[in-house]
Parts: structure tokens; sequence; C-alpha cells
């Protein structure tokens, strides 16, 4: 269980999966907030400036590699760590999404939601 409330801003179109890695990540203590797209997303990390981001890549309105890269160009945001979470395994895009200034990169098939929180509580130390 996590000690102090940690915010997670979860950046998913697919509300199904959305719902379904809220709920773990509750269950362990975060508290979530989850945005159906690219710009909201944006929005709510200038607004929230949460502990971490969730950033699925195939979004409406604004890709996920735009939305990091203007996480990484803002001051304000850039040293929230971001993890990729995608169906994107080609080599490339694990590159460029490293390359933008993501801390990781899973790929949805290979990562159970449990093993999804276990890698956040890596990246945050805890």
């Amino acid at each position: 269980m996590v000690e102090k409330s940690i915010h997670i801003l979860l950046i998913e179109d697919d509300t199904f999966l959305a719902n379904i890695y809220k709920t773990k990540f509750e269950m362990e203590g975060f508290v979530v907030d989850v945005a159906e797209n690219g710009e909201l997303g944006l929005k709510e990390v200038q607004k929230r400036q949460p502990d971490l981001v969730l950033l699925d890549i195939l979004l409406p309105k604004m890709d996920g590699f735009t939305v990091l890269q203007h996480m990484k160009e803002d001051a304000e945001l850039k040293n929230i760590p971001v993890i990729l979470l995608t169906n994107l395994g080609q080599k490339d895009d694990v590159e460029k999404g490293l390359k933008l200034g993501a801390a990781d990169y899973l790929i949805k098939a290979h990562f159970k939601p449990s093993e999804t929180v276990d890698k956040v509580k890596s990246v945050l130390g805890i």
C-alpha cells in the first residue's frame, strides 16, 4: 500500500482499459484521474501536476509523443515522470519515446495491470 496519496494521471482513450488500470491503482492506494484524449491529458497535466503520467501513444486529438514533447518543453512539467503504456512495440517507437524523455515504455499486451503498478512504484522509488 502507498503511504501518502500519490496522484497518477492516466491518458488513455480505451475506457474499458482505463477503468481496469484506475481500479487496480486505487486498490493500491493511488489517486487516479483519467483523460481520454491527448489534448485533454495535456491540460490535466498542466492543471494538476500529477506525480506520474501513464500515457498511451495512439490517442485522439493529440498523440502521446506530442503530449510528452510538450511536457518536456515546459519547465513546470518536465520533471514529472512519464511511462508510455501502449500497444506500439516497434523498436523505433520505443526509442522515440525514450529519446523524448519517457521514464519507461510498457507494451500493454506484455504487462498485467499489477505489473504496471510495480513499474510505477519502481519509477517513483516507492
